[in-house]
């Protein structure tokens, strides 16, 4: 009957220690941090971020040397903040292999056995695809048309001068025209038509 208290204790002892978010999510080609909160009996221990499903099994990722500075192994840091009585771990670059369960954990026990274990808590990390950012199309410019075309019939001269170049045949320039220039010139080309004219023989030669 002693053997299941003893197994609470033990228990206890090791997930009220030690406490993290349970778990995070990042995405493809991002970056994520743990936050893992300790009590102040363990600041002088080493804390690593541990892989795999069951606490007593998982792999070492990486881990503190006792100093407050980041320790890296590849894409994963851990740094240990004593004066915050915590310890967090960022994993950058993600990939959907990084997804799956992590421990928190403190390493107070050098030889392992079925009675002892290191102060641990679970997180569970999930990696979500990347969002497509859609491409903006971006349509040629197109220069506007002011030839103004009425569907139906066909457009005079004068009525497209008078619709799209703003030249109104009752404007005082046009009236001018006709009234002046349009006789001097008439009168210069009969001029010319005058002195080309075919000469006549002389009678009797």
């Amino acid at each position: 009957m002693w053997l299941l208290p003893a197994l609470l204790l033990l228990c206890f002892s090791g997930c009220l220690s030690l406490m993290g978010p349970g778990s995070v999510t990042g995405t493809v080609g991002g970056s994520l941090t743990v936050w893992c909160q300790y009590e102040s009996t363990y600041k002088g221990y080493n804390k690593y971020w541990c892989r795999g499903q069951y606490d007593t099994s998982c792999e070492s990722v990486v881990e503190t040397k006792g100093e407050e500075k980041v320790e890296r192994n590849g894409r994963v840091s851990i740094r240990d903040h004593p004066e915050a009585l915590a310890f967090t771990v960022t994993m950058q670059n993600l990939n959907e292999d990084d997804a799956g369960s992590y421990w928190c954990k403190i390493q107070t026990v050098w030889i392992l056995d079925s009675w002892s274990r290191d102060p641990s808590d679970l997180v569970r990390v999930y990696v979500s695809p990347a969002t497509k950012t859609p491409r903006r199309t971006t349509r040629p410019a197109t220069t506007p048309i002011f030839l103004m075309v009425n569907s139906g019939r066909n457009l005079s001269t004068g009525e497209v001068l008078t619709k799209n170049s703003g030249f109104r045949l009752s404007s005082p320039h046009f009236l001018l025209v006709v009234l002046l220039k349009l006789p001097l010139l008439l009168s210069m080309l009969g001029a010319v038509f005058w002195v080309n004219r075919p000469q006549r023989a002389p009678a009797g030669r």
